[in-house]
């Protein structure tokens, strides 16, 4: 249950708590969130003391009830001084803090809450080092100093002239950021998976008898490989060199051409695939939608597999502790191995001279490339419902062929 404070100064404690804990437990919590040492506070439930004996339940302590604290002297009795090892610094740190450890490990209850509700702390306390112990217990003062500050500017607001504009945008402010950290509150509570790092679809292949990990892409247009890699598994000698282009994603990058075919090792199994050549380091080879939808593949997140085939072949996702770490560093991700890449053919890009990057351009195709009889092309396929830019580069792709790329446009 849920039960709040009020300490000196008007300080607002809330502190989530067990029915059955102990007073004197409660105490403990209230040590460290105010800095208060034990044999100081004075604990009232409805103008009456509460003795570090006694069950919050047995008092009728009820969840959201309200506890006031009280500052007494400190006494002068041996309990007292041994008591005193369990005070704070003004940082917030143990003024023992090896008492202040063994006091907190031997209350089994009071561990159980702190593995709860605040895991660090309780690990640290668990551990040997109390240097660190001392920098946590440093750092959850800092922590409510700021909170505190920040309650107190609120306040401050609540009081403001109302038609003050600037007063009227800072409670606006605080309203959002509210809202922002409520969310963000849920999100660790229901969704504590979205704050951790996502390991990418990796799977061992051989590509002409070298072993990859192939970086496993379905939002990726092509199957690509970069030339470092293709020159590795003896495939350089292959690139059509026609094939040049740009590949636009997120980013871009140049594509250098084309391997038609060669084949890729999956288990015992043997495929046949095609590849873009990139001129990217920092990525060697990604298994793309083309060559996914090909040999029938099925990304299986439930067993972590990518199946082959059809079902034929299964080959597990790595895990990390089998990549490399460059293959873990995010920010080295290649933009042209987003979701959006796609390998754009050489006739859809133009170079800086603006000529068209095209197989054996000749000077008899860029005649038919255009004029007036390219532009009525044009308008004609216009007129069926394309986009100007779609019909240019279906005209290009096919050398001007009106119907083949007529039949590109309406068939994909």
């Amino acid at each position: 249950m849920r039960i709040t404070v009020m300490a000196t100064g008007e300080q607002i404690i809330t502190l989530d708590v067990d029915s059955q804990e102990t007073v004197e437990n409660v105490k403990a919590l209230l040590e460290v969130e105010a800095n208060v040492p034990i044999q100081q506070q004075q604990l009232l439930y409805n103008g009456n003391e509460m003795r570090n004996s006694d069950k919050l339940s047995a008092l009728g302590v009820k969840d959201d009830d309200l506890l006031m604290m009280m500052m007494v002297s400190n006494a002068s009795s041996s309990g007292s001084a041994a008591r005193s090892d369990l005070g704070m610094n003004p940082d917030g740190s143990a003024l023992n803090p090896a008492a202040f450890q063994q006091h907190i490990r031997g209350d089994a209850n009071l561990m159980g809450q702190l593995f709860q509700t605040d895991p660090e702390l309780a690990q640290v306390i668990t551990g040997t080092d109390l240097n660190k112990l001392q920098d946590v217990l440093r750092s959850r003062h800092r922590q409510r100093s700021v909170v505190h500050r920040q309650k107190e500017e609120e306040l401050a607001l609540l009081y403001a002239d109302p038609f003050d504009v600037e007063a009227q945008k800072k409670i606006e402010a605080a309203i959002r950021q509210k809202g922002i950290d409520e969310n963000w509150e849920a999100a660790l509570e229901h969704n504590p998976e979205g704050f951790a790092r996502v390991i990418m679809l990796y799977v061992d292949m051989e590509v002409n008898g070298v072993p990859l990990k192939a970086f496993v892409d379905s939002g990726a247009q092509s199957t690509i490989i970069s030339k470092t890699c293709a020159e590795r598994c003896g495939l350089l000698r292959l690139m059509d060199q026609r094939y040049k282009g740009i590949a636009q994603g997120v980013g871009q990058t140049e594509i250098l051409g084309r391997i038609h075919v060669a084949p890729i090792k999956i288990e015992n199994n043997f495929y046949p695939c095609s590849f873009v050549v990139l001129d990217s380091p920092n990525m060697e080879f990604l298994f793309g939608l083309d060559m996914l939808r090909k040999h029938q593949c099925t990304i299986d997140l439930k067993n972590n597999v990518l199946t082959v085939g059809g079902g034929e072949v299964s080959v597990p996702f790595l895990q990390e502790k089998d990549l490399p770490s460059r293959f873990l560093d995010e920010g080295r991700v290649p933009n042209q191995a987003s979701s959006s890449a796609a390998a754009v053919p050489s006739g859809f890009t133009e170079k800086n001279n603006n000529t068209v990057a095209s197989p054996a351009s000749q000077p008899s195709r860029q005649n038919t490339l255009e004029g007036p009889e390219f532009e009525a092309k044009i308008a004609k396929l216009v007129e069926l419902g394309f986009s100007r830019e779609a019909v240019v580069q279906a005209l290009r792709l096919f050398e001007g062929n009106e119907e083949q790329a007529a039949g590109f446009l309406f068939g994909g």
